[in-house]
């Protein structure tokens, strides 16, 4: 009761969260919640209700406790965790955080903030029937960086833009290519062949609409180029299509010759709906039916007049959201029509979304469960119980009679950048890369940093934020644009970086390496980071579908133990607990580090991290 508790997300792990902690009489909460409440998140985060849709999360949540446990006190901040208001003073008010975020990136910033404040903090997520709640003390077990955590699955360019396989190269297809370049922004850069049939052609890019164009001759040309002809130009390449099932071109005159024969759509397209859809103006109506190649195509063509008669203002800045009913509505279609090209079989719109936006759909009991166990670790924490700290692992099917599996928290890594404060090394051309690509490519995507400041001995070259004098951001501007080897304080083979984050109270040093040439598949950024746990991918197995996973080892460990409940005090090996499932450290206990109530991503088996335990 007397605790003051910061708790991080009122989502899925959130919501239960708030009601166990509440209901187990703790009495003095925070929440920091940056969403507002949607339709989809109603069947799982049971204190929001359809009236609550489109408001801030932490606000109804705190209203939704208080009406049974008035007594007590809740302050909710409809903010982002990673605003300035909420520094290192901010959460050294607090006993202990507690975490039910849905990204990567905001758990490392809150991890480092507990550092920085020493905060105890318990981390957590769920992915469907699978879930997991460990603790993280400074100085007494590892924090949350010091292992390495997953990235999302990437696919090589080539097999995307000429010889996809599975449906998910079709989805990725549509998704970053298709939609990025008819809907968002001009300027990125894009695989898709943009040259047309005619090589006299003045237009330089078939994508651009011709002023006397109407929308449905420009919808069927651009249907035509990208699943015609583009089909037909990979056609040529003989040597690629050897061991391979060769695609079959698709043209809008085969697929709706009705449409072609009007030059316009042969079905109503009336859309009085407030947010535009093509499956309602065609009529369709069940998301879990896979379409024809023909209602595939009507769904493209309608998809695509709909943004530019709704929503024209939007194109050009558009980014695929799996929220948005009409981009997933053209992915899906898309998707289909290029998988029937290529032989694939062809997904309904509820799998192609899911498969678009990585979602593993969420159990509300997997939830519950996680929460209190996040409360129970909580307790032990506020108790200084150390010796009885566990990361507990919530399995989808028992291993040797175990559902809930307790794994002794390990010591901090001594190599971690984070916590131990470990140099890393950075192999990169010092002649030709920029600043900027560093600070981009390495300490900000890398490292997880948000508003970095970066020395070369004394002389400081760059600074990030608010409060810059107008001659000093100038000057970091120009900077930023000047190769390693040119800047004020030449960076050379041997150079040592100093880089801080002072909102993240975060310091670490990166030692240079020149180097002339890089892999360019290999090593695609121009240059690599030594030291810093790189994720590993492979793909696992998860509620009958794969998706994809990390992993920091490829071998297990043999003295990893755990508690076993049916015996107290007795300790097993992991390996033993596993053995008996094919597939087990994919389905059973791979660890979770994100919740996002639809969409997770899974990071390594306990068994699959070898290292010291806490004693």
């Amino acid at each position: 009761q007397a605790a003051k508790v910061l708790m991080v997300g009122a989502g899925g792990i959130g919501c239960e969260l708030l009601k166990t902690l509440a209901l187990s009489g703790f009495s003095d909460i925070h929440v920091i919640d940056l969403d507002t409440i949607e339709v989809s998140n109603l069947n799982r985060q049971f204190l929001f209700r359809k009236s609550h849709v489109g408001q801030s999360k932490a606000h109804v949540a705190r209203d939704a406790i208080l009406k049974f446990r008035p007594n007590i006190n809740i302050e909710s901040h409809h903010a982002n965790v990673k605003d300035a208001q909420f520094n290192v003073d901010f959460f050294k008010q607090f006993n202990v955080v507690l975490n039910g975020l849905d990204n990567l990136d905001a758990r490392r910033h809150v991890n480092r903030l507990c550092l920085a404040a020493e905060v105890p903090l318990v981390e957590s997520g769920t992915t469907g029937f699978l879930g997991q709640v460990t603790v993280h003390v400074k100085g007494k077990t590892e924090c949350y960086e010091c292992q390495p955590k997953p990235i999302p699955k990437s696919y090589p360019v080539c097999t995307i833009t000429s010889t996809p396989s599975k449906f998910v190269h079709c989805i990725v297809w549509a998704k970053e290519l298709l939609f990025a370049k008819l809907f968002g922004d001009k300027n990125q850069d894009n695989d898709l062949n943009v040259h047309s049939k005619d090589g006299s052609s003045s237009k330089l890019d078939v994508f651009e609409r011709d002023v006397d164009e109407d929308l449905d001759q420009y919808a069927q040309r651009i249907y035509d180029h990208v699943f015609g002809y583009n089909i037909e130009v990979a056609l040529e390449n003989e040597e690629t299509w050897k061991n391979r099932r060769r695609p079959n071109p698709v043209y809008i005159r085969d697929t709706l010759p009705e449409a072609v024969k009007q030059n316009g759509s042969s079905w109503d397209c009336s859309n009085d709906h407030e947010e535009p859809s093509a499956m309602a103006s065609l009529g369709l109506t069940n998301p879990q039916e896979i379409w024809t190649l023909a209602e595939n195509s009507r769904v493209l063509l309608e998809a695509f007049k709909l943004f530019f008669e709704k929503r024209e203002k939007e194109i050009g800045n558009l980014v695929f959201d799996k929220d948005d009913q009409l981009a997933v509505e053209f992915v899906t279609a898309a998707a289909n029509i290029r998988a029937h090209s290529f032989g694939i079989p062809l997904h309904s719109l509820f799998e192609a979304k899911g498969v678009a936006g990585n979602i593993v759909h969420a159990v509300a009991t997997t939830n519950a469960i996680i929460a209190g166990l996040i409360v129970i670790e909580a307790i032990k924490v506020l108790q200084d119980d150390y010796k009885n700290y566990r990361m507990t692992y919530c399995l989808e099917h028992p291993t040797k009679k175990l559902l809930l599996m307790p794994v002794e928290p390990f010591e901090p890594n001594p190599s971690c950048y984070v916590c131990s404060e470990t140099p890393l090394l950075l192999d990169v051309n010092t002649k030709v890369t920029k600043l900027k690509e560093v600070i981009d490519k390495i300490i900000k995507s890398k490292l997880g940093m948000n508003l970095p400041l970066v020395m070369i001995g004394s002389t400081l070259v760059f600074e990030d934020g608010d409060g810059l004098e107008e001659d000093e951001a100038a000057n970091y501007a120009l900077n930023l644009e000047k190769v390693l080897a040119e800047l004020p304080a030449p960076v050379i083979n041997g150079t040592k970086l100093t880089v801080e984050d002072f909102q993240q109270e975060l310091s670490c040093s990166i030692n240079i390496k020149h180097r002339e040439e890089f892999d360019e598949e290999k090593e695609p950024d121009g240059m690599v980071l030594s030291g810093w746990s790189a994720p590993v991918e492979k793909q696992i197995n998860s509620n009958g579908e794969n998706k994809s996973a990390a992993s920091s080892s490829s071998a297990r460990a043999t003295d990893d133990t755990v508690e076993d409940p049916s015996k107290p005090g007795m300790k097993r090996k992991l390996d033993e607990l596993l053995e008996t499932k094919e597939n087990c450290d994919a389905s059973s206990s791979a660890q979770v580090v994100e919740d996002d109530d639809d969409c997770t991503m899974l990071d390594g088996n306990p068994a699959l991290i070898k290292k010291k335990r806490l004693q």
